[in-house]
């Protein structure tokens, strides 16, 4: 029988529609029926393509037994986290708080108020390494509710209270000035891998937002060390195992320090984030190796996660079928020995082991290495390399795909729009900056629709129920900013106005603090509010530098101001965990610097624009246009004329500008420099 997860759109609750658990998706109903039986909610919240989250459903969710206890003692409630990040984070800094640490997936028992008493992540069937079995957590908890139903409350109550006390320390006195971002330099460098690249031992994750912001400090003040730490890091991911040699594209983490075995899922997030992060560094350095990653995860992103309608899927599992029809971790990407001769041949096969690090005993399980590029091989044979990995790509392409998770996040979207227009810019690649477009349509047709608000998901077209949260206004209106630079049409600067209109409306508290949900969004125990970037940017900080670029073009001093307000928290948290407020320290970058304000009175895709989009001054904008109608589009075009009838470049920052210029290569110069003025 399936129960009422089958009405849903989330791929994540879909996977649970045939489990004889009798879910039902977070609605006023299930807190209501929980009243009713007089029952605790039984609140699990995972995604598609978590690991732990298949194996506890396996265990737990799919057993008769099991499922027959939680549906007697219990209402059983199932989140997607992804569609739902606001219930997310409300439950899962209350499993923080009481466990010390947090993770997927989140197991955590509620009054029919919503309040939380019982705390935990994954639970094994049968108790060990001192966890207590799924099973024995039901039966606690069911007795405890039944028989000390008054501590019961009392728990619920103190942590309810707990988490409303817990109010943010915004910056609330300024904004993040030098010093500051000097305090979160000398952090980040604290931390840094001189070994390996990136930040902190194992699991390492990709710091994309730290590297962002490195890039920006170094083309504001030429701090060589900051743009060393920064190249370091993206060439010791490229050759590692947490990049996808064969098909391009990046795993979520490595599991140790040294980016050899990565957890294999692949999220849209990670990818659209770091492929613009590649394509900046080629942008600051000319890196060969930059722009092959850049192109090649954009080609990724293109060929594995784009959906029917334009838009792009939110991840790839890291789970498929083995060679035996197993369902095991990492099956799609690895390589024993044996399966290169099998392809290759006994000489390929030897020279692709040394090229790409397959060893016999393996650097992942059972003897299979994950492929990555040690650079031990010597000078290699550029046309064999790439004869070897075509023939490897086409025989891996027989194997049984991981499953991909089809909804489309707003913003993921906005990262992935964002990255495939600059990439598609900087590289001459019309057909990215297309999919950008095509990408930019659906959210505006499908995600704002009628209701003139941005909803979080949809999949084959069809919005979803859920609200977005700041991160997608944020993100979206971000790269709907990018995708204008681009292509010099003036709508996409709009549709980011009306976005972050709704941001300062709904989204903005007393002193400039921000909220993850809309004033008049569904009200949960606690208001959700994290200014810390972690796998992306935070609402809070994505919003800000939105909001600083939307000033930029327009001068909205409204805009100006919410941006500055919203730095605060980066001053307060920038010099203390710096790598935990990349994308607001980057921001700050910009903040620094102006922006700088670049209006190309001249045809789009012509030299002068092109030049514009390649300058590295941090955060700068571009519009560029024209003819009569431009400074329609842009503000920034009003009174440009063109000098002497040649396409003309206005550089301008905090009101002044300099000498309007013919000439690329002066273009070229005012933005590679500090800024003046």
């Amino acid at each position: 029988m399936a129960n009422r997860l089958a009405q849903t759109t989330s791929p994540y609750l879909l996977q649970h529609a045939d489990n004889p658990v009798d879910w039902w998706p977070w609605s006023p109903e299930a807190f209501e029926e929980a009243r009713r039986r007089d029952v605790p909610v039984l609140l699990s919240v995972g995604y598609a393509s978590c690991h732990w989250c298949h194996v506890m459903a396996h265990e737990s969710f799919e057993d008769d037994a099991t499922a027959a206890y939680m549906n007697e003692h219990f209402v059983s409630v199932k989140v997607d986290r992804e569609e739902r990040p606001d219930v997310d984070a409300v439950y899962m800094e209350a499993v923080q708080a009481a466990t010390g640490h947090g993770g997927w997936p989140v197991t955590v028992f509620l009054t029919a108020d919503g309040e939380p008493f019982y705390f935990g992540t994954y639970f094994p069937p049968e108790a060990r390494h001192g966890s207590p079995s799924f099973r024995q957590v039901l039966e606690g908890v069911a007795a405890a509710w039944k028989d000390r139903r008054d501590e019961v409350a009392e728990v619920a109550g103190r942590i309810v209270a707990d988490l409303a006390g817990r109010s943010l320390v915004h910056g609330g006195d300024g904004v993040p000035g030098e010093s500051e971002v000097a305090q979160a330099l000398l952090g980040l460098t604290r931390e840094y891998d001189e070994q390996h690249g990136g930040f902190g031992g194992a699991p390492k994750f990709p710091p994309s937002m730290a590297v962002e912001f490195l890039l920006r400090h170094y083309a504001r003040t030429g701090s060589e060390g900051a743009l060393q730490m920064a190249a370091d890091t993206c060439a010791a991911m490229a050759r590692g195992g947490i990049y996808d040699q064969l098909g391009g594209g990046f795993a979520r983490y490595s599991v140790d320090r040294e980016w050899i075995v990565p957890h294999f899922e692949k999220m849209l997030y990670d990818n659209a984030l770091l492929c613009r992060v590649y394509a900046h560094l080629w942008r600051a350095t000319g890196s060969d190796e930059a722009r092959r990653i850049a192109l090649e995860t954009a080609d990724f992103m293109v060929r594995e996660l784009r959906t029917a309608e334009g838009g792009f899927a939110s991840a790839l599992d890291a789970d498929s079928g083995d060679a035996d029809g197993r369902h095991v971790e990492g099956a799609y990407y690895v390589w024993t020995p044996a399966q290169l001769r099998e392809v290759l041949g006994e000489d390929d096969a030897a020279f692709a082991a040394a090229y790409y690090g397959v060893t016999e005993d393996g650097t992942f399980e059972e003897g299979a290495s994950v492929l990555r590029l040690p650079g031990d091989a010597g000078p290699v044979d550029a046309d064999r390399v790439a004869d070897v990995r075509a023939r490897l790509l086409a025989a891996r392409e027989q194997r049984p795909r991981p499953g991909r998770d089809d909804k489309v996040v707003a913003a993921w979207n906005g990262l992935a729009v964002a990255a495939l227009a600059e990439t598609g810019a900087y590289f001459d690649r019309p057909d990215l900056v297309e999919r950008a477009t095509e990408a930019a349509d659906l959210l505006v047709r499908v995600h704002l629709g009628e209701v003139a608000r941005l909803t979080r998901t949809s999949k084959d077209g069809r919005a979803g129920d859920n609200a977005g949260v700041l991160e997608d206004y944020g993100d979206v209106a971000e790269g709907f900013l990018a995708l204008a630079a681009v292509t010099g049409e003036g709508a996409w600067l709009e549709f980011a106005g009306f976005l972050l209109d709704i941001v300062l409306e709904q989204f903005t508290g007393k002193g400039g603090q921000l909220y993850d949900t809309a004033h008049d969004a569904e009200q949960l125990i606690r208001r959700p509010q994290d200014p810390t970037d972690s796998a992306t940017p935070s609402g809070w900080t994505a919003a800000a530098g939105a909001l600083l670029s939307y000033a930029a073009y327009t001068g909205s001093e409204p805009h100006r101001t919410a941006a500055e307000g919203a730095l605060g928290v980066v001053k307060a948290l920038g010099p203390r965990v710096p790598r935990f407020v990349g994308w607001g320290l980057a921001v700050a970058e910009a903040l620094l610097d102006g922006p700088r304000e670049v209006a190309v009175a001249g045809p789009v895709g012509g030299e002068l624009h092109r030049t514009a989009l390649l300058g590295r001054a941090p955060g700068a904008v571009v519009a560029a246009g024209e003819g009569p109608g431009a400074g329609a589009e842009f503000p920034l075009l009003v009174d440009r004329p063109l000098v002497g009838g040649q396409p003309t470049a206005y550089v301008c920052r905090h009101f002044v500008c300099s000498v309007p210029t013919t000439n690329a290569g002066e273009l070229a110069a005012a933005l590679a420099g500090p800024a003046g003025g």
